[in-house]
Order: structure tokens, then C-alpha cells, then sequence
């Protein structure tokens, strides 16, 4: 791209933003019924034109399922939109606080206040999914919006540009596209709220561009999500469910099972189911339409480069490659289901979020051996465990830092529409789905009045009598006294416990 379409765009990005902020300060907060009415709109936008997202994200991935599109892209969105939808109107209402300032003459009120104009920057693996959610979220909240569409799914993020207008203004909802430049001019706008989904490298260079304007941002990213298998789990069961969730999406998954940590007695079992479970999956897969390739020739490279470095490295690699198919395949950007064994943490493959069919396993002789590893590492947007709701599980979720944890599932901690979703550390920052979306596109604004006959806050203000001396010396004593008393309790029980 060059330095004048370069400048165009940002220009009219920019242009955008004025035109939505001066648009929205001129109607100010939209009622319910503007907000339902927006979000009734995106839906249409989608499921109007599911042929043609369908063909568009089956194109930007050269091989990716009707049938997994219209569950992962579009129905995975719906039950969350509806529920922030049926819920706009009760998240909107003023929430008036404690009574206690009433009994002193005093009005008080918190107002879901909107941001203004959010900014979203959507990723590559769900383009669709993930900016229509965080954008309906927004406009539960009262706000407009702005979508910058991965340039990696350009057909999908055209599709999306052609289509808006017919169902929005510009002034409502508008979609920008473009490369990695026009991504880097997008972040650096100063929007209301801005929101990322993508990696982790990608998001402290999205965090940096918005600090220059103090602009808020939520960041939804990825890491090695880990999975512990239990000692007293279902061998069987635990590889057959963690080898079909790490082939959705072809593993292209920011909650996918990554580094898999089996008690070392017996790898060796997991792996032979593992290894069996791939196979009964996919007895094709360079023909297989239910085989999602790599999206593009950048991350197969990538993919089929950290397996090679870690085999050169001593790792054991085993790939689950179908009789009579030369894998991995360049034309057709699939790489063979492949465990990878024996595995040292010099190998970037033990630190790099692998974003495809690929499981690292890894032996352990105590859980408090992978807490320890786990405590060590990046944190991961999900923890898994297969075993047990018991006391080993329960200690782990304890000690184990992560944006959620599922146990027994692929990404059970995304299924209930009304909980929030959010990584925390390098994992992101934030949260949405439910009401946590509708919070962070909203302003929680206190608005506080009286019509007492004297200032309230008076003994806050100079000079200060003898009075305010007496009033201020006798609330300090009583606090301090307050205070070593619940210390000295706190003393008297640990002495007692030990």
C-alpha cells in the first residue's frame, strides 16, 4: 500500500469518527428501543446474506465447512446476542445507591452512561463472530461503532464493507479494511473504548497506539491454553475429547487445548489413544471438507516450520497421516494431526501459541509440578481438566491463574451466554458476552444533587474551628481503635491454629 492510499484511509477513518461522534452528541443516549433495533439490524445483516459469508470465509480459508461456519461463526453468536438484547432495557435503569445519603437530604443516582464511538478490530480465525459480538455489545450499550476486519480474511471483511451500508449509516455502524498500516492508523484513533482480538504480540502493539490518546481498551488474546489430565481420569475419554477439541477450526482456537500434561505413567496410553482418535476422525484429510486448512501460506509455513525445529531438536514427532496422503501439503495448507513428545523449553514450540492441528504432550509426576510450571509461563486464556470435580481439581483452579477454566469440555467457560469471557495477564485484558459486555462499552456515571438549606461538604472547607478539630481527632481514634481490634482477633486465631 502506498503512502497516499495510506493517508486516504486514515483520513477517512478519521472522518468517520467525527462524523459518528458528532452524531452522537447531537441525538445523545439512544432508548431501548434504538438499541434493540440496531442489534435486530446487525442479526439481518448476517443472517440475510449466509450464503455468501459462507462462501466468503470458505474462500479466505481455502478449505473450512458450510456446516462449521454456521455453527462456529454464526450460531455461536446468536444465543449471546439475544440475551443481551432481552436484557437491554433492565441494564440500562439507574441504580440508586444505599439509602443512607437520603436520610441526610441527598439525591443519588448511577446512570449506564454510553462511551460514545467504539472502535473494534476484529481477528482472522472467527472474522465474522468476533466483531459482531463485541459490536452488538456496544450497541447495547448506547454507543456507535466503527470494525476494522482482518486483512488475512479480505473476502469476508469486503462482503462485510459492501453490506453495512444497506443496513446502517455510516453514522451508526461503519466497516474499515485494509492492511496491517491501516490497522496501526485504526488503533492510533481516539476512539471512546477500543477492542482487540487477536494475539498477544499484536495487542501490546494495539495497547501502546492507544495510550497516546488515553483511549481505554479491552484485549481479548490467546497463550498456550494448558490441559491437565488428572491422575484418576478416563484415559480413553480425556484423548478422544481433547483430540476433537483441538482439531476445530483446524486448531486455529484462542481457547484451544495446546500443551497437554498427562501423569508420566501413562503418557505412553494417552498418546495411543490420542493418536487413534485422530485417525478415527480423519480417515482423509487433503480431501476432507471437514478438515479446515490453514488460512493462509504464512501460518501453514509457520505451523509446519515450529514442528520441524522441535523434531530437529530432539522432540518425537508423530503425525496421523492417512494412508496414501503426502502430508503436510502446501497446496492445500493442511498439516496432518501430529503429537509432538519430549519437548524442551528451548523449542519454540514449548512457548509460541501453535494455532494449528498440533498437541504437545508432556509428562508429570505431581499436579503441584504443572502448578509450579504453570506459574512460570505466560498466563493462558483457559485451563483444562479432564478428571474429577475433586480435591486435586479444586486446588488447581485455586493456584492456577487463567482467563477461565473448563474441565471435562472444549470451551465450556464461552457456553453460558450470561457469563463473562476475558483472559487476564498476557492472556488479555477485560471482559464481554452478557452483561460484562454491555459494562464495558458503558460508563457507570453518579450524578448527585441536594436542595438543603447548607452545604453538606462545609466542614471539608478552610478555616477549620475547633469543632471540625474535635470531629475529625474523634473519627481517627475510633478507626485506629477499630482497627487494632480486628488485627488483634486475626492474632489470637492463627495462634490458635497452630
Amino acid at each position: 500500500m502506498n503512502g497516499d492510499t495510506l493517508m486516504a484511509n486514515h483520513v477517512a477513518a478519521q472522518e468517520v469518527l467525527e462524523l459518528q461522534r458528532a452524531e452522537f452528541l447531537r441525538d445523545g443516549p439512544p432508548s431501548a428501543a434504538v438499541r434493540r433495533h440496531r442489534i435486530d439490524r446487525l442479526l439481518a445483516m448476517v443472517l440475510d446474506n449466509l450464503d455468501d459469508y459462507v462462501d466468503a470465509l470458505a474462500t479466505d480459508f481455502g478449505t473450512r465447512s458450510r456446516t462449521g461456519i454456521l455453527f462456529a461463526e454464526i450460531m455461536g453468536m446468536l444465543t449471546t446476542i439475544e440475551h443481551t438484547r432481552s436484557h437491554v432495557e433492565r441494564w440500562m435503569r439507574p441504580r440508586n445507591p444505599k439509602p443512607s445519603a437520603r436520610l441526610y437530604g441527598i439525591r443519588a443516582q448511577v446512570r449506564p452512561t454510553p462511551l460514545g464511538v467504539v472502535g473494534i478490530i476484529g481477528p482472522w480465525n472467527f472474522p465474522l463472530q468476533l466483531v459482531i459480538v463485541p459490536a452488538a455489545a456496544a450497541f447495547a450499550a448506547g454507543n456507535r461503532v466503527m470494525l476494522k476486519m482482518s486483512e488475512i480474511t479480505s473476502r469476508t471483511a469486503e462482503l462485510t464493507r459492501s453490506l453495512a451500508p444497506s443496513y446502517f449509516s455510516q453514522g451508526e455502524l461503519a466497516v474499515i479494511t485494509g492492511g496491517p498500516d491501516v490497522a496501526a492508523e485504526f488503533a492510533a484513533l481516539p476512539f471512546d473504548h477500543l477492542f482487540f482480538t487477536g494475539s498477544t504480540r499484536v495487542g501490546r502493539l494495539v495497547q501502546r497506539a492507544a495510550a497516546a490518546n488515553l483511549v481505554p481498551v479491552t484485549l481479548e488474546l490467546g497463550g498456550k491454553n494448558p490441559v491437565v489430565v488428572a491422575p484418576d481420569a478416563d484415559i480413553e475419554v480425556a484423548a478422544a475429547r481433547i483430540a476433537r477439541a483441538r482439531m476445530v477450526n483446524g486448531g486455529q482456537v484462542c481457547v484451544s487445548p495446546d500443551c497437554v500434561y498427562v501423569p508420566e505413567d501413562r503418557i505412553d496410553a494417552f498418546a495411543d489413544a490420542v493418536r487413534a482418535a485422530f485417525g478415527a476422525l480423519f480417515p482423509a484429510v487433503v480431501g476432507s471438507e471437514d478438515y479446515t486448512a490453514c488460512v493462509d501460506r504464512a501460518n501453514y509455513e509457520r505451523v509446519v516450520g515450529l514442528i520441524e525445529d522441535a523434531r530437529a531438536r530432539g522432540a518425537r514427532v508423530e503425525q496421523v497421516v492417512p494412508p496414501g496422503e503426502i502430508l503436510p501439503d502446501p497446496l492445500s495448507r493442511k498439516v496432518a494431526p501430529t503429537i509432538v513428545r519430549d519437548v524442551t523449553d528451548e523449542m519454540p514450540i514449548a512457548v509460541e501459541e501453535i494455532f494449528g492441528p498440533v498437541l504437545v504432550l508432556r509428562p508429570y509426576a505431581r499436579v503441584d509440578d504443572v502448578v509450579s510450571r504453570l506459574h512460570a509461563v505466560p498466563t493462558p486464556l483457559v485451563a483444562y481438566w479432564y478428571g474429577p470435580d475433586g480435591r486435586e481439581f479444586r486446588s488447581f483452579t485455586r493456584r492456577v491463574r487463567s482467563g477461565g477454566v473448563s474441565r471435562n469440555d472444549f470451551a465450556l467457560n464461552m457456553f453460558p451466554e450470561d457469563a463473562p469471557f476475558g483472559g487476564v495477564g498476557s492472556s488479555g485484558m477485560g471482559a464481554y458476552r452478557g452483561k460484562a459486555g454491555f459494562d464495558t462499552f458503558t460508563h457507570y456515571r453518579t450524578v448527585v444533587g441536594t436542595d438543603l438549606p447548607f452545604v453538606v461538604t462545609a466542614l471539608a472547607a478552610p478555616p477549620f474551628g475547633r469543632p471540625v478539630r474535635t470531629v475529625v481527632d474523634l473519627a481517627l481514634r475510633v478507626a485506629r481503635g477499630r482497627t487494632r481490634r480486628r488485627l488483634a482477633t486475626a492474632r489470637r486465631r492463627e495462634r490458635s491454629v497452630h
